[in-house]
């Protein structure tokens, strides 16, 4: 599944809730973690592909020499809410699948407890999550809140970034995946 590239309207969106009877929901699951392992991504949200909806996936397991709590976390989370958030926030380098070639250091809290749906509709409510997948549910969280982890910069940064968010909003990179860019002009 494509891509799509930042300054797309449907990553500003918030993302809807569905219910267990949404169509083709576990085909599009397959497809993200699909299209998550051909971009050699360790997240995808819905509105990633082109879905406003609370949908996203991950795999932190390559993060696993980094924190011992990535080791076989390959989770689906539905309809996430966000409870609370504790600790000290932490910075730590990230990048996206819609914001290619772009890597920068975000600030995030150390443990999250989020109340979610997984593929076979078993609720959990207020689990904990902490350390590197906590951060990573927060970047896809963002994703169905209508925020891309740009967005969380200071503005100095942000200002510093706009030529190169530009070039991607305007098809001006090539990530090795396909992408669906908000302004690429068609080749003539």
């Amino acid at each position: 599944m494509p891509i799509v590239a930042y300054g797309h309207p449907t990553l500003k969106k918030k993302g809807e809730d569905i219910d267990k009877n949404f169509p083709g929901l576990a085909e599009l699951i397959d497809d993200m973690f699909d299209s998550m392992y051909h971009s050699n991504g360790v997240g995808l949200a819905a509105p990633q592909i082109n879905k406003s909806i609370r949908l996203f996936v991950i795999d932190a397991s390559p993060y696993e020499e980094h924190d011992p709590l990535c080791k076989d976390f390959k989770r689906v989370f539905i309809n996430a809410r966000i409870v609370r958030q504790e600790g000290e926030p932490w910075e730590f380098e990230e990048g996206c699948l819609s914001v290619p070639g772009i890597n920068e250091y975000v600030k995030r809290e150390p443990v999250i407890y989020m109340s979610s749906y997984d593929s076979e509709w078993n609720y959990h409510k207020e689990e904990r999550f902490e350390g590197m997948p906590a951060r990573i549910i927060q970047h896809e969280y963002d994703h169905i809140e209508g925020i891309v982890f740009v967005e969380r910069l200071p503005q100095l940064r942000k200002m510093l970034l706009k030529r190169k968010l530009n070039d991607i909003t305007n098809g001006k990179v090539d990530p090795g995946y396909k992408m669906i860019f908000p302004r690429k002009r068609p080749k003539k």
